[in-house]
This record gives C-alpha cells, structure tokens and sequence, in this order.
C-alpha cells in the first residue's frame, strides 16, 4: 500500500474549530522566548507542561513545529506558519480584550460633586481630564458650597460626593485625604502694616482680622482661632465670611489681617495685593478631603469616580496635589 503523499508546507487545512488558542499562544512564547525552558517562565507553567502543549499542537496539524536538537532552535515551514497565524491571533485577541474592557468602562449618568471653593490642584485637573477621556458618557453637576454646608448635605444622604474641609472624622462619612493647606497671615496693600519696612510677630497682636465663618473651635478652621487664641492676639473680629474670595476682598480692601492658603496667595503678593506677615513658618495646617456617606448605596458613575480618585490618590505624592 502506498503512502500518503505528504501535505505541502504552506498548506494549513486544520478546521478553525480544532485551533486551540492556548496551544498556539504556548508556541508563540517558545518562539519568541527560543526556548521551552524560558517560555515556561514566561507564562508561569511548568516545562513539562510547555512541552506537553507543544506535542499537543504539533498533533493537531499534523507536523513538526521545530527542529530543537544540539542547541539547534528553528521553524520548519509548518512552523512558520503557524507562527504567523498565533501572532495574527494574539493580535485579534489583544483588540477583542480592550474591546471588552471599554465596554465595562461605559458609564453613564450624571456625578455630583459638592465642592469648596478655590481647591487649586493642576494634578487634580489633569485626573479630571483623564476621567472624562475615559468616561465621556459622564456629565458632571458641580456646586460650589462652604465646607460645613457640604459635610451637612453629605450627613443627610444627599446623592453627591464632596471635597471638602473635614477637620475631624464625622461618624456617618467615609473619607480620603485629598489636599494639605497650609495658611498664613496677610494683609493688604491699603493696611498699615503692608508699608511698614519691618513687621514683627508682636506687631499684629492689637490688629483686627477678618475670618472665615466656620472659624470657631470646634469648626472646620478652628486651628486657626486655636492659633489667634494662642499668640494672644486682642484685636477685634471685624469681617467674616463663609467664601475665601469674600474674605481675600476684605483683606485688600485693608478691613484687616486675615490667615489664607499659602499656595493661593502667591501671585498676590507677587501682584503687590497681598503682603505676608510673620511667622514666616505656617501658623496652620488644614486637610481637604474626598467625602461621602457610607451608608447610602452608590452609583455606578460615584463609583467608577471612586476608583479613579483613589487610583488617582496612590500614584500621586501628597505635596504634588496642590501644585
């Protein structure tokens, strides 16, 4: 009886059906890698199993893949090809997995966000960006509200998330540390003290101050009134406000000496608005959170926010928040 004649090389007639991806994927590492051994490796398998899977895939159509003898590492033809169609493959099944991952990322809906005024964070507004690249089905509601409306709202269940000042834990509200403040005494350029060539700590003690409305001990700012209580300061409360812009307008106006962030009044004093008073180290720190209740059920749009921002939080280092 005469024999078969042999399938020429550059012909595959395997049936679709019988490809085994995993097998092909296998020889696709144990060519790339030239090796069995390093292609174990690779995938994290055994070297008999890579052998095993080689042997199977060479059954299966019906050929030697490689010649492996001596130190010797080559394709037949058949193994070119097959090499070819386990690249095409890999290529296919890397495009149809960010298929289905963008597809799980497609959220849509509206995200609330309660936020305080002037949160000044160039890393906060490249994460932004990158979110809405991400998720352009978002549409954003953003309110801007003093830190103790927005921890109230956040008590009351409002759907919404919040950045925000939280001095201390609130028992119903889960937290992430977002930004550090750090404040400074200033006064503006129709004070007194702004001409003055030299102004010492002992200068400001019967000065008045303009303060923020939640500036009182037990407050979202009481470090602050901890500090003017501390330094012996006699001067008078003469303007308050729960807005940081209404507060820096009374400072320049001259109404009185006031504690802002640091990194907020830069171009100020650089502009001759604002001048900074001693100490010269800051007199405060004060935290700005992410917050939310933990005990009402999130969305999916909160929830893909979630993961970003805390995301978000690990790959950035605290003091390059707030530049």
């Amino acid at each position: 009886m005469s024999s078969a004649p042999a399938r020429p090389a550059n012909t595959l007639s395997l049936a679709p059906e019988r490809m085994d991806w995993n097998l092909l994927r296998t020889f696709m590492f144990v060519v790339q890698a030239r090796g069995v051994g390093r292609a174990a490796q690779a995938l994290h398998l055994s070297q008999p199993a890579v052998s095993q899977a080689l042997k199977r895939l060479e059954d299966a159509v019906g050929g030697m893949l490689l010649h492996r003898r001596n130190g010797e590492f080559r394709l037949t033809g058949l193994g070119e090809e097959i090499y070819a169609v386990a690249r095409d493959m890999y290529g296919t099944m890397a495009r149809i997995e960010t298929a289905a991952s963008q597809e799980r990322d497609e959220v849509a809906g509206t995200l609330r966000l309660l936020v305080m005024s002037r949160i000044q964070s160039a890393a906060y507004d490249d994460f932004l960006a990158d979110f809405h690249q991400r998720h352009p089905k978002i549409e954003f509601h953003i309110e801007v509200l003093p830190s103790a409306d927005i921890l109230d709202a956040l008590s009351k269940r409002v759907p919404a998330l919040g950045l925000c000042l939280c001095r201390k834990p609130v028992e119903a509200l889960e937290r992430r540390l977002f930004l550090r403040h750090h404040y400074a005494v200033v006064c503006g350029r129709r004070h007194p003290l702004f001409s003055r060539p030299r102004v010492g700590i002992e200068d400001l003690m019967d000065q008045n101050f303009v303060c923020f409305a939640s500036d009182q001990i037990g407050d979202t700012l009481s470090p602050l009134t901890i500090f003017r209580d501390q330094q012996g300061f006699t001067g008078r409360i003469v303007g308050t406000s729960p807005h940081i812009e209404e507060v820096r307008r009374m400072v320049v106006a001259g109404i009185g000496l006031s504690f802002l962030p640091e990194h907020l009044i830069v171009q100020d004093v650089v502009n001759g608005e604002l001048r900074r008073l001693p100490p010269n180290e800051s007199v405060a720190e004060i935290d700005v959170f992410l917050a939310w209740h933990r005990q009402r059920k999130l969305s999916a749009v909160e929830m893909a926010y979630l993961a970003a921002f805390e995301r978000f939080l690990a790959r950035t280092p605290l003091a390059a928040r707030a530049r």
